[in-house]
């Protein structure tokens, strides 16, 4: 007994046609199916080419953003614009610090572990801490709200509250503001804080290569700041020979990110 393959008589006639037409095909025009077949193995060629091309594009791109040098000479720039205050530097005109957000971690790892968690800004907060008990005259503004869209979570300054308390800041000697979202917004809206005067000598407090456009758009808003730049990411030294598949690609992330947003400020009208 034959097993049934599932195809009638009809469909093997089907089958046979179908064949035979493409037989026919081939019999009537062998040059114009040769030639088809031609195209598709250069079309298939170029398309080899043209990848293997961006594979290596892309690993040049991947080791040049490992030399360090190129961005280095860019954050050198940036960080040297305002000078570091001097430890010894006689702060006592000043009536306080303004801390700039964006050294604090998202809100989710806070909420989680229900922990204080800094990035790798996290001088802004350790140099306000450091001010702040050396200088018991100063009173700190901490700006910075929710960056993140749609907003989440808890605030920049909702969490900065809980890391100046757990450091033993007198509650009386903080300010905060809640609601900026960039640094233009910091400026704008800790001019708003009650008991805030931004005529009054104030240190402005944020990452040295972040200085430049801070102080613009500050000064800008109508801010008497002087700054006091932290966070240095270069000690003033160049290594030409220097590679870093860590420390590159990060430097070239803070280099573009700030000089991205300050022509963009500059564009905009905010410096």
């Amino acid at each position: 007994m034959h097993a049934d393959h599932g195809i009638d008589a009809g469909q093997q006639v089907a089958c046979l046609d179908a064949v035979g037409h493409a037989l026919g095909g081939l019999e009537a025009d062998p040059v114009g199916i040769v030639s088809r077949a031609e195209g598709m193995v250069l079309g298939d060629r170029e398309a080899q080419r043209l990848g293997l091309g961006l594979c290596w594009a892309a690993l040049a791109a991947l080791v040049l953003s490992g030399w360090t040098l190129p961005p280095d000479l860019l954050l050198r720039r940036l960080e040297s614009r305002y000078p570091a205050l001097s430890a010894d530097a006689d702060v006592q005109r000043f009536v306080g610090v303004v801390v700039l957000g964006g050294a604090l971690t998202n809100s989710r790892i806070w909420e989680a572990y229900q922990q204080v968690a800094l990035n790798e800004q996290a001088e802004r907060m350790t140099a306000a801490v450091g001010l702040l008990r050396k200088h018991p005259h100063l009173k700190a503004l901490y700006t910075g709200g929710i960056a993140s869209v749609p907003p989440e979570g808890r605030t920049e300054a909702q969490r900065a509250r809980q890391f100046f308390d757990e450091m033993g800041v007198d509650p009386k000697r903080m300010l905060y503001e809640d609601r900026s979202r960039n640094t233009a917004e910091n400026a704008t809206f800790s001019a708003t804080v009650p008991s805030v005067d931004p005529r009054q000598p104030w240190l402005l407090l944020t990452s040295a290569n972040h200085m430049p456009r801070s102080m613009g758009v500050f000064v800008k808003a109508g801010w008497n700041v002087t700054p006091y730049p932290v966070d240095y990411r270069n000690d003033g030294t160049l290594d030409w020979l220097d590679f870093s598949l860590d420390d590159g690609p990060r430097d070239w992330r803070l280099v573009l990110h700030e000089l991205l947003g300050y022509y963009v400020y500059r564009w905009n009208g905010k410096l």
